[in-house]
């Protein structure tokens, strides 16, 4: 079983994942652009069961446009996002892959929202599913 471990940009707060995700996605929803300070987002996610959250979190709730709720975990010391939960999608914890950085990191096979992505940006690949 493989393991990585994701870290804040100061290191006190790390998410242990074992095994594989079970889903690798990138968004380009407004919210996920201004969360990352990108022009889009990169996350894998785990069952909850496989992920140990270790360090000091804060947690701060949105309610996104389509009404449901996710529940972002971050470092109350370099404000970097570790790891995040959304209503509806039960079970499993997302991890940005940036937080993994310097470790192998799974491909992408889900782009969504679409309709906000930047013209001059590109997914590609023939495995990865596409929605608006």
């Amino acid at each position: 079983m493989s393991e990585r471990l994701a870290r804040c940009r100061c290191g006190q707060l790390t998410a242990e994942c074992r095994g594989e995700p079970v889903r690798v996605s990138v968004c380009h929803c407004q919210a996920c652009q201004r969360r990352t300070g990108g022009v889009f987002s990169a996350q894998a996610r785990f069952p909850v069961d496989a992920v140990t959250l270790s360090g000091a979190f804060r947690t701060w709730e949105r309610i996104g446009g389509s009404g449901r709720r996710a529940w972002y975990r971050w470092c109350p010391e370099c404000g970097a996002t570790v790891a995040y939960t959304n209503e509806g999608m039960d079970g499993v914890i997302a991890i940005p892959l940036g937080g993994f950085a310097g470790g192998e990191v799974p491909r992408p096979t889900v782009s969504v929202f679409e309709e906000h992505q930047q013209d001059w940006l590109a997914i590609v690949g023939a495995d990865i599913e596409h929605f608006d």
